[in-house]
């Protein structure tokens, strides 16, 4: 009561004292308070600077909700008021902005909004910073109210960036002018896309430009507040180059600028230098120049003396890993294995698996690595990854002989770990036929060697093996004697697990009562798997939690089908149709059937959506949608569409024919989406050319959250047109329909052919008649710059041929469309003319639709 009394003082410091015992003491529900609120009012209301600055302070330290009630309208008013003193006005912003936090739902939106984002053109800068934590609190939440601020935020960057540091004497700390305001602006910037505004963007990429470039300036102080205060910004600057992910050239300087700080002696900076350059080696512009890198990140991974900084190696190794270079990533992750951390090795094990698998030209390498990984690392890995190779081996005649060759080998040694045990028996009970003829791999030999390991096994490893047993009997009748020996001794039928016992009498009757044909038709091969999302990669996504749904993993998915995973096998000899292991499947992908894609029943059906204000009409284009159609020609990852309610990401990557993409479905508001349905839409024609799988999605999407959705792609026969994406749903009570074309285009079926200069222009000639060529003549829409066309040229699909063409300013290309009935040839030249500002593009390929419709799609790139 003491401390309310102090309150009503006039004097300064009686006032301070009281307001100081209420901030820190009073319980928000203490009967007092309403005196208190009271009291606060009468300061604000007094317009003298210092008890308002008191007052503020007051509420925004208690926080409460009930201080949120009674002063939510109040604080906005004083915030933008013209008569505001400018530390009332900081204090205000800040006040607010702790109020929005607590209860966002009490915090009224009005006039009031348009008119905070006018503060970032503030002469205070005191008080465009608290505005800019403010600005960008609520631009997360309600994007399109503060689309405004982005222009402000921008010039108010650049007066900055570009001032010199005693311009803004008071802000400048040791050198660096304003880094606090810096690095908030820049965070703002990333609350949105790219500016459309060329002008705009021009400002905010001379901004990044120049920030880049001081950052290679010698430093103008020892002391590490400087460094601290310099590095601040320059990695802000680099986060939003990466959210952008649009300026080929940006993101390559920012990539050379980390990778100067993989060396630096502080420990810090290399781990923020690895942790961006991960993010990096995501972007189809930047993923070459991370690459470059390789030999300092291994490096990095054997000397480095902090363990989250070798963590952040591994991830980086994992995330530039791509055909180029995975043998030898695979080979130091596994050396490094060997010494790794025990926190680390799951992890790295699982990285390992899927690496192996990913870039696996010759499946003999992957079946080596993943024996080597349980050798060096038994303990660490899980089911799934023996579960994978099983599969592998299974759907891969190949490398079947090989892998029975090797895993026989592996078993001789004296001490096997049980994993290997399991993949032996396996592999063995299912292809030791092809390696009986050596008389070093006889079928006794065979058996004796894993018969050598059983007693030294658990249970479940014994189940597997008393399988394999059984399969021998089938595939070398010689040896059915000393099984059936095996079978009927006491240690088997009288075993104290019933899962053993059972196994050890009902494979001696089924070996001694059955003919040889029934035997040969119980026990015959295993089917190969149906194709599914590796369990290996679900696992790894588990283990690094549900954060980063559309991570590295994603981004970098296995290009094509053909060792996409399937669940895990039975034990051998056990139903095929046994029950996989619950994790199977761990992100239930295979959990539903794959529905056909199609426009949605028609309202004739019994399930009509009774919500639905017009269950199929389908919602014209969304503006701006055929824009960024035109931006993924070249690329495969990134936001499709976003307006103030829904982002949709894209990640996708393709193979031959085949084809996956994730798109994933951001809910930004608050607010739950109900009935949400979205729809594949492709014209009779196209059904015809591309066929496309859907599974559905969940129809209620909470607040702030993401769902994905994965389609199957597969090309019939080339096409023109694209699918439609269909997005029906239910927001706080109104029906929402967006509709964007799916960049599925002709050119992701290409597959780059590397050929020789005179390879190409044979094949030219060869392709001279007039319906196979199409030339397109076209003025240049953005800058010509030689780095960024290549980059598109690759993106594209085709392989980009260094030293073909006489001329070297020219650019060549070559490839091969792959659809299910055929495989077209494409080549291609681009000629730019510089003084005239226009390209020539000549597309020749063996058809004249294929010519055109990649003509049409490159010619808009430029």
């Amino acid at each position: 009561m003491e401390a309310v009394n102090l309150l009503s003082s006039n004097r300064y410091t009686e006032k301070q004292i009281g307001y100081l015992f209420i901030s820190v003491l009073v319980n928000s529900n203490s009967e007092l308070i309403r005196l208190i609120n009271n009291a606060v009012k009468n300061d604000l209301a007094s317009r003298n600077p210092s008890f308002m600055g008191l007052a503020l302070h007051c509420i925004a330290n208690v926080g409460s909700r009930e201080m949120a009630e009674a002063f939510a309208a109040d604080v906005p008013r004083i915030l933008v008021a013209g008569d505001t003193m400018d530390s009332v006005k900081q204090s205000a912003a800040l006040c607010l902005l702790r109020l929005y936090r607590t209860s966002p739902d009490l915090v009224p939106m009005g006039d009031w909004t348009s008119r905070v984002v006018h503060l970032l053109n503030d002469q205070h800068l005191g008080v465009v910073t608290a505005a800019t934590s403010l600005i960008t609190t609520l631009a997360q939440k309600n994007p399109e109210e503060f689309k405004t601020s982005v222009s402000l935020a921008v010039s108010r960057l650049s007066r900055i960036v570009t001032s010199a540091s005693t311009d803004l004497q008071d802000y400048t700390y040791y050198f660096v002018p304003a880094p606090w305001l810096s690095v908030k602006l820049l965070r703002l910037l990333q609350c949105y896309p790219p500016p459309e505004d060329p002008a705009v963007r021009g400002r905010l990429t001379e901004c990044l430009e120049t920030i880049l470039n001081k950052a290679q300036e010698p430093p103008k102080s020892k002391k590490v507040q400087h460094s601290n205060a310099k590095n601040a910004v320059l990695f802000e600057a680099i986060s939003l180059i990466i959210h952008h992910d649009s300026e080929p050239n940006l993101l390559v300087r920012a990539c050379n600028q980390l990778g100067q700080f993989l060396q630096h002696r502080e420990t810090n900076l290399r781990y923020l230098a690895l942790e961006s350059m991960c993010t990096l080696a995501s972007s189809e512009f930047s993923h070459e120049a991370v690459k470059t890198h390789i030999e300092t990140v291994i490096n990095a991974l054997k000397t480095e003396r902090d363990v989250s900084v070798r963590q952040r190696a591994v991830d980086l190794l994992y995330a530039m890993c791509d055909r180029s270079n995975a043998q030898q990533i695979v080979a130091e992750m596994l050396s490094y294995l060997e010494t790794a951390d025990y926190s680390i090795r799951e992890e790295i094990v699982l990285k390992v698996a899927i690496l192996a698998e990913k870039y696996a030209v010759d499946y003999t390498w992957y079946v080596d690595t993943i024996l080597n990984l349980i050798r060096i690392a038994g303990d660490y890995v899980s089911e799934e990854v023996w579960y994978r190779v099983i599969q592998i081996v299974i759907n891969r005649d190949d490398v079947q002989g090989y892998a029975a060759k090797t895993v026989f080998e592996a078993l001789q040694a004296p001490a096997c770990h049980e994993n290997l045990v399991k993949v032996g028996g396996y592999i063995l009970g299912e292809f030791g036929n092809l390696i009986a003829g050596d008389p070093r791999s006889s079928p006794l030999i065979q058996f004796d060697l894993l018969h050598s390991k059983f007693h030294l096994c658990g249970a479940p490893t014994r189940a597997l093996l008393l399988s394999t047993y059984i399969k021998f009997v089938n595939l070398f009748p010689e040896v059915k004697t000393t099984i059936q020996d095996v079978l009927r001794s006491d240690s088997q039928l009288r075993n104290a697990d019933v899962e053993l016992q059972q196994r050890a009498v009902e494979y001696l009757r089924l070996s001694t009562v059955a003919s040889t044909d029934i035997l040969a038709t119980v026990l015959e091969e295993m089917p190969p798997f149906p194709e599914r999302e590796s369990s290996i990669l679900a696992k790894l996504k588990k283990k690094k939690g549900p954060s980063t749904v559309m991570d590295l993993e994603e981004a970098k998915r296995e290009r094509g089908s053909d060792v996409n995973g399937g669940p895990e096998p039975a034990p051998a000899g056990a139903s095929a149709a046994s029950t996989p292991s619950p994790s199977a499947d761990l992100l239930g992908l295979g959990a539903a059937p794959p529905v056909p894609a199609g426009p949605p029943p028609s309202s004739g059906g019994l399930l009509v959506d009774v919500f639905s204000d017009s269950p199929s009409a389908v919602a014209p284009l969304a503006p701006g949608s055929e824009d960024n159609f035109a931006r993924f020609v070249c690329k495969n990852n990134g936001v499709l569409f976003e307006n103030q309610l829904l982002q949709i990401g894209l990640k996708s990557e393709f193979r031959q024919n085949l084809g996956r993409m994730f798109i994933f479905y951001g809910n930004k508001t608050s607010t739950q989406f109900l009935h949400f349905t979205p729809t594949l839409i492709c014209s009779d024609d196209l059904q015809a050319s591309l066929s496309l799988q859907t599974k559905p999605v969940d129809p209620t999407v909470d607040g702030g959250a993401q769902v994905q959705q994965a389609v199957n792609i597969e090309c019939v026969s080339d096409f023109a047109e694209a699918p439609v994406l269909n997005i029906q749903f239910r927001y706080g009570g109104t029906f929402q329909n967006v509709s964007v074309k799916l960049p599925i285009t002709l050119n992701k079926f290409f597959q780059p052919t590397e050929m020789a200069s005179q390879d190409f222009f044979q094949r030219w000639k060869q392709l001279s008649s007039p319906q196979q060529e199409v030339q397109s003549i076209f003025r240049a829409k953005h800058p010509m710059d030689t780095e960024i066309t290549k980059a598109k040229i690759i993106g594209f699909g085709s392989a980009l041929l260094e030293e073909v063409d006489p001329n070297p300013a020219n650019f060549v290309g070559a490839g091969i469309i792959h659809t299910k009935t055929t495989q077209i040839g494409c080549l291609l030249r681009l000629e730019p003319n510089l003084q005239a500002q226009m390209y020539r593009l000549t597309l020749r390929t063996s058809k004249e639709s294929v010519s055109q419709r990649l003509c049409e799609l490159l010619s808009e790139q430029f």
